[in-house]
């Protein structure tokens, strides 16, 4: 564990200044996620200290980045630098006196999650007037057949969640691509909606932006917005579009073409990557913006899935260094220029598009920090199942708490990693303790921490249930489940409340940005 002395204090005005000096910096805030959500820095990224190792080379690659961490003055900071100096992260600091220093200095503090994102949905729709229709003009364009086709800007899973009727998934960067063979007629409506207000803006907007002749709106409040107004959602359903005929192509190039011009997203080739790649001076991003099923049957070497759309909905869960060089890789090039366009009018100044397939295949592992646990301190699934069966042994379950819930090994308690001895001193502990998680990466990780012998479940859940095990869904919590955010229709309480106030806090977004001031949002 390192001491406070070894790393660089920072005041809260230093911290504000280097959003702005032109450097690249990664600001990480290490508490979970829930009270993350409660309040933070605008331009934080989180990256809890449970799942510090899984996370951070994703976010944060390159290893002389200047990074400044923050917590709430909790030892989290800490705790964190000793892990990540022994990876060979070398320019370190913290913001001394944590988040409510940052208060106490007169600056805003933002809750919720992807707050850059959103506030520049919210920016995009004030500066672009971008149209819109509620629910209840949607309804009785519905009811009277009307000529019209409704798009969801969202990925396949959560279109397949909760959809509107007669909607068909088109993930937000496939929208220029697709939309020309969805509607061919320039009389037909265009209705984009997502589930709250970000993707249906954004996709709206990039439509309107390629300069589709159609009309285009985006749905006022997404579907949590049509359930509130009381009409019903229909779940389960698979209409997508995932082909593009050569004239829709061509149409989608030349749109793509004209944005590219409009906001200056320059087009490079191998050899720029390969400079760009050389430069050990500068943080790159690599992302293939294309449908996932298309970045595992071949992508560049290097490059990470990044579906165009979400890359803007939650750019802080892909980019980690502020002040980064991007490239977007898409072998058409269209949902690579529209997501280009976008990271530039974030403020994201070095954003490049690169038109290429790739051969690799599959998904490259991640990165994970730390050492391996040595090998005697795991435990196969059969030997678990012996000593569960003689009530010979203790299992700590260190899954995020949504994997928790699903099911799990009977008699596992639920304990944050970070909170680890905490938690055990709440257990009854009998016979061996043995930690388990997702894939067993991260109990091996923390099979160290335990404050006494601990072995790892080898292949964690997923082992478990591979070998026809049984799982349980009775409930022990040794940590409360502060470790996730819960999106407002995840919630098992009071959803209705929950999608309401979520949707307020969207729209009050806008002000709070102002008095931040340290947005570079464009149009």
């Amino acid at each position: 564990m390192s001491s406070p002395t070894t790393l660089r204090r920072l005041t809260a005005p230093a911290v504000k200044a280097m959003l702005s000096d032109g450097h690249e910096l990664a600001l990480i805030d290490l508490r979970e996620e829930l009270t993350f959500s409660q309040s933070h820095l605008l331009w934080a990224r989180n990256i809890p200290l449970s799942r510090l190792e899984l996370r951070f080379a994703a976010l944060v690659p390159r290893l002389a980045t200047r990074i400044v961490l923050c917590d709430a003055a909790d030892g989290l900071v800490e705790r964190a630098a000793g892990v990540l100096k022994r990876a060979g992260y070398a320019d370190l600091a913290f913001l001394d006196g944590g988040i409510a220093a940052w208060e106490a200095a007169g600056f805003e503090l933002f809750s919720g999650v992807n707050v850059p994102s959103k506030a520049f949905g919210e920016h995009v729709e004030h500066a672009s007037h971008t149209p819109s229709i509620s629910a209840n003009e949607l309804d009785a364009l519905l009811r009277g057949g009307a000529d019209m086709v409704v798009v969801d800007s969202r990925p396949f899973d959560e279109y397949q969640r909760v959809s509107i009727p007669t909607a068909t998934n088109v993930p937000g960067a496939e929208l220029v691509l697709r939309i020309h063979d969805i509607a061919p007629k320039p009389e037909t409506l265009v209705v984009v909606n997502c589930a709250g207000r970000t993707r249906s803006i954004i996709g709206a907007q990039s439509l309107i932006n390629a300069g589709l002749p159609n009309k285009v709106v985006a749905l006022r409040n997404g579907t949590m917005g049509y359930n509130l107004a009381g009409f019903a959602t229909e779940s389960g359903k698979s209409r997508r579009k995932l082909d593009v005929t050569g004239g829709g192509l061509a149409r989608a190039k030349a749109a793509a073409e004209r944005v590219a011009q409009r906001y200056g997203v320059e087009r490079i080739d191998r050899a720029k990557l390969d400079r760009f790649r050389a430069d050990r001076d500068r943080t790159l991003y690599l992302f293939d913006v294309r449908n996932p099923h298309e970045y595992a049957a071949g992508h560049v070497s290097e490059s990470v899935t990044a579906p165009g759309g979400q890359l803007v909905q939650a750019s802080d869960q892909y980019v980690g260094t502020l002040g980064a060089r991007i490239v977007l890789i898409d072998e058409a090039e269209v949902r690579a220029v529209m997501t280009g366009s976008w990271l530039k009018q974030m403020g994201f100044t070095d954003v490049f598009v690169m038109a290429e397939a790739g051969t690799e295949t599959g998904i490259p592992p991640s990165r994970v920090l730390g050492d391996k646990p040595a090998p005697q301190s795991a435990i196969g699934c059969a030997q678990l199942a012996d000593l569960l069966a003689q009530d010979a042994a203790t299992v700590v379950d260190l899954s995020l708490s949504p994997n928790y819930r699903k099911g799990h090994i009977p008699g596992a308690w639920f304990a944050i990693r970070s909170q680890l001895q905490s938690a055990l001193a709440q257990i009854p502990l009998r016979g061996e303790l043995v930690l388990t998680s997702e894939d067993g990466v991260l109990a091996g990780l923390a099979v160290s921490e335990a404050g006494r012998p601990a072995r790892y479940l080898e292949g964690g859940n997923a082992a478990w249930a591979a070998a026809g095990q049984k799982n349980s869904m009775e409930m022990s919590m040794a940590s409360k489940p502060e470790d996730v955010w819960l999106k407002p229709y995840e919630r098992p309480n009071d959803t209705v409340s929950a999608m309401s106030e979520y949707l307020a806090w969207e729209t009050d977004l806008l002000p709070r940005i102002e008095r931040d001031g340290t947005t570079r949002f464009t149009s």
